[in-house]
């Protein structure tokens, strides 16, 4: 991944908002309309972070008849990992 990409990850992460959201998703998957009785938000405004979350690979979605569903994928969680190791730790650990 370039710079333009690890922007977007971490943007995608500076808001509370979505940060709740990958909290609640560690419990497994939601349904869409679970998310917006959780943090009492709008459904466009749920959809805008969701669509954040999951442009940045940080979250997945699929639908199921007229419900959208939500989770953490595992290679979302392993992008996060080596994105902050590769500006954090340094050659002798192996990263690059």
């Amino acid at each position: 991944m370039g710079y333009r990409e690890d922007v977007r990850t971490v943007k995608a992460l500076a808001d509370e908002n979505r940060l709740t959201i990958l909290r609640m998703l560690q419990s497994g998957e939601k349904c869409a309309s679970a998310i917006l009785e959780e943090l009492n938000i709008t459904q466009p405004t749920r959809s805008h972070h969701m669509k954040t979350l999951c442009d940045a690979g940080i979250a997945d979605w699929y639908k199921e008849g007229k419900w959208g569903k939500y989770s953490l994928p595992n290679q979302g969680s392993m992008n996060l990992r080596n994105l902050v190791a590769k500006y954090t730790l340094t050659e002798k650990y192996g990263i690059q």
